[in-house]
């Protein structure tokens, strides 16, 4: 299994999973010039794609909803127009190579999730905005080979700069964004043995930065006795692609 992060932040979400010639998309934030530009980076095209699957129906994770066919789409109910395939939480489907299960997330959307998604041998969990980290999604995410997870914000650096006391309540609250510590918190309670790497999620290009992220990630392993050194640990872009897993040229 491997993927292609194609862009990761408020301006654009979508990442490309790959394996046993069966191709996900989780999110379509992005224009289709980018979409066909990522695709390209791994030797695919658009009609490559088996399946679309969205976390939720905010703009920057659904904008390039158009570029493609409903009879792809999945979603949670609410997320998509009806024309979409509706999933249900916690309850896998497959798609060719893949078991794909949705798991809930903590977000001000209509119906937010992250995705499990399974192949012969490996696991990746997509977990991008989510307030807090749900508890009950533990025993579906514990132990993924590869763990994608939102690191938004560092809360210092949000409250120092120019948006609103609103804006900035709503970041912080249980249906926001994953500060850096909590999501380095969470992680703790999502990795395991089989884990290899850990990427940064959704970070904020106003109140965060990959080397801001990766001292938080650092310290809280350091505190709880982790060796952070064991795992890859890739904080993701929002203009540039990122490629992980196991990716045999």
């Amino acid at each position: 299994m491997y993927f292609n992060n194609i862009a990761s932040g408020s301006k654009g979400n979508a990442t490309l999973v790959v394996s046993n010639n069966t191709v996900i998309l989780i999110d379509m934030g992005i224009t289709l010039t980018r979409l066909t530009e990522g695709l390209n980076e791994i030797g695919l095209t658009l009609e490559d794609i088996d399946a679309a699957f969205f976390t939720h129906d905010h703009a920057d994770h659904i904008s390039g909803l158009r570029f493609l066919s409903p009879k792809i789409c999945y979603a949670l109910e609410g997320t998509l127009p009806s024309l979409a395939n509706v999933l249900e939480v916690n309850k896998p489907i497959r798609i060719k190579g893949f078991m794909i299960t949705p798991i809930r997330t903590s977000h001000d959307a209509t119906n937010p999730c992250g995705y499990v998604l399974e192949d012969e041998n490996e696991k990746l969990v997509y977990m991008t905005d989510t307030g807090v980290f749900v508890d009950g999604c533990l025993s579906l995410a514990k132990n993924p080979d590869y763990l994608i997870l939102e690191s938004n914000h560092d809360i210092k650096m949000l409250l120092k700069t120019n948006r609103t006391y609103e804006l900035k309540q709503r970041i912080m609250s249980d249906v926001g964004h994953l500060c850096n510590e909590d999501s380095a918190l969470a992680s703790l309670q999502i990795i395991g043995d089989k884990t290899k790497e850990i990427y940064l999620a959704h970070l904020s290009e106003e109140a965060n930065t990959p080397e801001v992220a990766l001292k938080a990630y650092r310290r809280i392993y350091n505190h709880f006795h982790v060796d952070i050194d064991k795992y890859k640990v890739v904080p993701l872009k929002q203009w540039e692609s990122t490629l992980g897993g196991h990716h045999e040229d």
